[in-house]
């Protein structure tokens, strides 16, 4: 039944950014910025986290989960180093996963040869 929830609620977030593609005459940079900022937003009133124990991946892998992902970092490095936390927060909490898409991004760039459209 996880994986159902997971593939239901995932699905819905991606209905949602399509809607928005075909509905709106938004850029895809700004549906993207919509989501991280809307992730950020509902983790940080504690709705997001409550989707992610329900939905699992569903709800922390798209686009949404790295707002929240950040929002929790900003919070945790708040109680811990206090106004400095504001800075250092979402750094810390996502610097793994930035410093992966950097990596993988960089050999996918030297073992494709780029073309143009």
């Amino acid at each position: 039944m996880d994986y159902i929830w997971a593939f239901l609620i995932g699905g819905a977030i991606c209905v949602v950014g399509q809607i928005l593609i075909d509905k709106t005459k938004l850029t895809s940079a700004r549906i993207l910025v919509f989501f991280v900022v809307a992730g950020v937003f509902l983790g940080g009133i504690g709705l997001y986290p409550r989707l992610v124990e329900f939905a699992g991946a569903g709800a922390s892998v798209p686009i949404l989960g790295f707002g929240n992902h950040l929002a929790r970092g900003v919070m945790e490095e708040i109680n811990s180093m206090g106004f400095i936390g504001i800075l250092t927060g979402g750094i810390k909490a996502a610097a793994a996963g930035i410093m992966a898409a950097v990596l993988f991004s960089f050999l996918a760039a030297l073992v494709f040869e780029p073309k143009a459209k």
